[in-house]
């Protein structure tokens, strides 16, 4: 399954990536059938945001509050990575949930997208997801 991105959300991760500097950005994914209708930013209320993302509890809440009102389902995940690397990373794996959704990283003027590889509820990876930039 590829994800469909339009270039206005491409260009919106990559200016949030641009404006979190060394830290990581992060938010959510919202659409249906494998294409994002909206992109939400969320704080990184990580410990150390430089090296590891964590997504506000209250945001991911009003999400899934939402989405269970009619509002648009969450997708996905998006962070960026200041390193400059455009892969999941080993906190990536340890943190991720196996509930396949997608996970998107920012990084090196680039937009990649992922999804979790799990063994049961254990996450063992990531596969790559082809990215279709629209628009």
């Amino acid at each position: 399954m590829a994800l469909h991105l339009s270039s206005n959300d491409q260009k919106q991760l990559l200016h949030w990536a641009a404006d979190a500097g060394q830290n990581e950005c992060c938010g959510v994914l919202r659409g249906t059938d494998g294409k994002v209708i909206a992109v939400q930013w969320a704080a990184n209320v990580a410990a150390d945001p430089s090296r590891n993302f964590e997504i506000d509890p209250a945001a991911l809440i009003a999400v899934h509050k939402d989405a269970r009102t009619g509002g648009v389902p969450l997708l996905g995940y998006f962070h960026s990575h200041p390193n400059g690397l455009a892969r999941p990373s080993a906190s990536d794996i340890a943190q991720a949930a196996s509930d396949g959704l997608i996970w998107l990283i920012i990084a090196g003027g680039a937009v990649t997208a992922w999804q979790p590889i799990a063994i049961g509820a254990h996450v063992t990876g990531f596969a790559p997801v082809p990215l279709i930039v629209e628009g």
